[in-house]
């Protein structure tokens, strides 16, 4: 227990931090163990003349102090320390570190690698044909932080299957196995973080941005991924351009002024930077000091906690920062921890113990740890203490001891196995790795990665360095609180980062150039719909849907037809019920008066038929309403004339008997008339009938009517109609019935009635005059008319020519039964009165008769 011993001395090292005096910090990067991990911090920087001016292989001198890259390596040692003292992990084990820095360049990472892979207690690396049973000075290493050291340090370290536990590198390449098979991390790669930036993108509708990104390997492939994820989404990149690195004799103020001027240029509102410290810095400088328009920037997590960038003069008025930090668990004891080794390494025992415990052999080659970390405060090292990253080297530092626990196969007793490990062995327990750190469980997939949420930051400023808040996460899928945002625009509004202004509904998008985000909105019309806000051209409906014109969406089409409540059917069901009305009551009479001359002069029997034939015809027209079947479709055109051919067969026997007692000698008439009476009329009836039923059944075998769906007639219905295949059969089936009602009026239309007698030609002319108008108005109407209301106008075609024939020839007969019985003698209709024969024999054919 440190308790009041600490707090004693903490109070001390205060005191005496304040006079400037040395610690002895540096002495504390390293530790003996059984098992030696080492680790890899930026506890320095080169200077801006980098190591691009070398021209021999000597160590470079490195000057500028990290103070994350301390506390990094703090948090690593505590670790350490923590797993010392479980009982649970690795019990009876202890492991060492050796801390070492990179300078953040891979010249300088390169020398504590080829340290770490040297022989224990040695720095020299032996050259063998087979390594299985070489032990190098560490077992594992943890870090470096950034990408573009991992990449070189992953490869070497990969060659000698060395488990290597980065903190910070998160560049997508390195999830390659086939390249760096023994590197993992604690980190996310870039990906996941890219991802949330175009979700970022999408959810407040930036789609016409630009993006820069560092000119190394890190900012290239990151701005390759982001290329990709924003073509997925739409989202379309104005500029694209890399940031130089400072060097010393590179010209670095023209091209960071050519990439800004371009991004100038491309009027876009918000700039996606993924870069690195240094490069977000050089950007930043000549940005202020050109006083460039204000922009919303998405950082990259490389220098979004950045001291070096955010301490930067002037970065208030760049515009607002985004950016994306993975969420760990909180280190409570970590700043405790700092506090008190510093409060340690200001204690000259204590120091003097520390350096006789832990001599190494390192600083005769590498030189001393970090000589600026003998010579910090803790204010230098306070504002970093919360830093996210803090959390990824601890839970690095436990993902090693937990494969070293699995492998050495401990338990609460101990730890069996006996025999030195060796780093390769310990790979083969990373793979898929799960373990705990700091309350959180961690899993190892199958490219070394781990899953963790991000948390959305927002720079607020409220002083020369900004502070980071909380707006909102990203674990899969992005969250957001809006009102936490605090824009650079006036009046607090969302800045607006568009090409194009987004198109209504039912408008798609007519790109113009390059660019996918540049387009005019064209109306979908009708038959077509918008099937999705993102879509360069309308979606056809299906042919049993329609659409409005600018149309999200399609409805399923109604099926149309010939209703029975439509109001045309209704109007013919009215007229039908008269037609059929006067048929039954004509019908009714002629029955009743069925000896009378009246109805024997008009057939007797075969006018009964007619009648009925009539009624049938009517009846007939109730097969046309309603949604056409294929039996429908068969029976409609049989069943109407048929019935009409029975009516006219009658009414030319009618004809025939006129004309052949009217035009032709006595002996003649009495003769023919003989046969147009009895069964042989009977058989002219029958004749016709049959004639019709041939020609009725070759149109319905030959050319059959069908139901058809016609999905194209109507704008938003589906037309179902009996289609006719062929018009020429068609007008065949009216054949028979024309021809029978053109004889009839040839017979009656010249013949001349007799003084003192009914004239029948006249009504049999007038009736056929009814027929003849009747389906001559049809053919250019049928023709002419919707589709849809063809069977209407067969309906009425039907029931006026049953109207016309029974006006024209019944009904006078049934008001003579009803009003003027008196006319029902046979002299009146039967022509048998004591004058007939003599008018006959006279040839008197002058005379007209009183027309009735």
């Amino acid at each position: 227990m440190l308790g009041p011993a600490v707090l004693g001395l903490s109070l001390w090292a205060v005191l005496h931090l304040g006079t400037g005096a040395p610690l002895c910090l540096s002495q504390q990067l390293r530790m003996k163990g059984d098992y030696v991990l080492g680790g890899l911090f930026p506890l320095s920087e080169a200077g801006e003349a980098g190591l691009g001016s070398r021209t021999q292989p000597s160590s470079p001198v490195c000057t500028r102090f990290s103070s994350n890259g301390l506390l990094w390596a703090l948090a690593m040692k505590m670790a350490v320390e923590e797993i010392n003292n479980r009982s649970d992990l690795l019990p009876g084990l202890r492991l060492g570190y050796d801390l070492f820095d990179t300078c953040s360049e891979p010249v300088v990472a390169m020398k504590p690698s080829l340290m770490f892979l040297a022989k224990a207690d040695s720095h020299d690396i032996a050259a063998y044909c087979n390594y299985t049973q070489y032990q190098p000075r560490v077992l594992a290493v943890i870090g470096p932080h950034s990408s573009e050291l991992a990449v070189v340090t992953g490869k070497f370290f990969g060659f000698f299957l060395m488990p290597q536990v980065s903190y910070g590198a998160s560049m997508e390449l390195l999830s390659a196995r086939e390249t760096f098979p023994s590197f993992f991390r604690t980190v996310p790669s870039d990906r996941v973080q890219l991802t949330a930036a175009v979700e970022l993108l999408q959810e407040f509708g930036w789609n016409w941005v630009a993006a820069l990104g560092s000119d190394d390997e890190y900012g290239r492939q990151g701005l390759g991924i982001f290329s990709t994820l924003a073509a997925a989404h739409s989202i379309c990149i104005a500029h694209e351009g890399l940031v130089p690195l400072p060097r010393a004799d590179g010209p670095l103020l023209g091209k960071v002024q050519d990439v800004l001027h371009q991004v100038n240029q491309s009027s876009v509102q918000v700039v996606l930077l993924f870069a690195s410290a240094r490069a977000a810095h050089a950007l930043f400088s000549y940005s202020i000091s050109s006083k460039l328009s204000s922009k919303v920037w998405v950082a990259s997590e490389a220098w979004l906690t950045s001291d070096l960038v955010m301490g930067l003069p002037g970065m208030a008025q760049v515009g607002t920062v985004l950016g994306f930090l993975q969420r760990g668990a909180q280190l409570h004891k970590f700043s405790q921890y700092v506090k008190t080794h510093l409060a340690l390494a200001a204690d000259p025992v204590f120091c003097a113990a520390l350096g006789k415990r832990e001599q190494g052999l390192e600083e005769d080659v590498v030189g001393r740890r970090c000589p600026q970390c003998d010579c910090i405060t803790l204010q230098n090292v306070s504002t970093g203490l919360n830093h996210h990253q803090t959390f990824s080297v601890y839970a690095a530092v436990y993902s090693v001891a937990q494969a070293l626990h699995n492998t050495l196969q401990c338990n609460a007793s101990g730890c069996p196995m006996q025999d030195p490990v060796k780093p390769w062995q310990l790979l083969e327990n990373m793979y898929n790795l799960t373990f705990h750190a700091g309350g959180l469980t961690l899993r190892f997939n199958s490219n070394g990665n781990v899953d963790m949420e991000y948390d959305l930051k927002l720079w607020v400023w409220q002083g020369s360095v900004p502070e980071l808040h909380d707006v909102g996460r990203f674990n899969g899928s992005l969250w957001t609180d809006s009102l936490k945002i605090r824009w650079h625009t006036s009046n607090n509004q969302k800045p607006v980062s568009q090409c194009s202004w987004q198109c209504q509904e039912g408008q798609v998008r007519r790109v113009k150039g390059f660019h996918s985000c540049c387009y005019d909105c064209v109306d979908c019309k009708a038959g077509s719909y918008q099937k999705s806000p993102d879509d360069l051209a309308c979606s056809f409906c299906n042919q049993d849907e329609w659409s409005p014109e600018r149309s999200t969406r399609c409805f399923r089409r109604r099926l149309r037809f010939l209703a029975w409540g439509e109001p045309a059917v209704l109007l013919l069901l009215l007229l039908l019920s008269l037609a059929l009305g006067l048929v039954l009551a004509a019908l009714g009479l002629f029955i009743r008066h069925r000896d009378s001359p009246l109805v024997q002069a008009s057939g007797g029997p075969l006018a009964c038929f007619g009648l009925v034939c009539l009624g049938l015809v009517c009846l007939s027209v109730l097969l046309f309403p309603g949604q056409p079947s294929p039996a429908l479709c068969l029976a409609q055109q049989p069943s109407s004339h048929l019935p009409l051919t029975g009516c006219l067969s009658t009414l030319i026997l009618q004809a025939a008997e006129i004309f052949v007692e009217s035009e032709l000698p006595l002996s003649w008439a009495d003769r023919l008339s003989g046969c147009l009476r009895g069964p042989w009329a009977w058989l002219v009836v029958l004749l016709a009938m049959l004639v019709e039923a041939a020609l009725c059944a070759w149109y319905l075998v030959a050319f059959p009517p069908e139901v058809v769906t016609d999905w194209h007639m109507l704008p938003t219905e589906a037309l179902v109609h009996c289609r006719t295949r062929s018009w020429v059969s068609f007008g065949l089936v009216h054949a028979t019935n024309a021809t029978l009602a053109f004889l009839c009026f040839l017979g009656t239309f010249l013949v001349q009635s007799r003084p003192g007698r009914y004239n029948r030609a006249r009504g049999l002319t007038f009736a056929m005059l009814a027929y003849f108008i009747t389906w001559v108005s049809f053919v250019p109407l049928l023709a002419n008319v919707q589709v849809v209301l063809r069977p209407a106008v067969q309906m009425g075609a039907l029931l006026l020519c049953v109207l016309g024939i029974l006006a024209a020839f019944h009904l006078p007969r049934c008001y003579l039964l009803v009003r003027q019985p008196e006319l029902n003698t046979p002299e009146f209709f039967l022509g048998r009165g004591p004058g007939d024969a003599r008018d006959r024999n006279d040839g008197d054919t002058g005379n007209q008769g009183k027309p009735e």
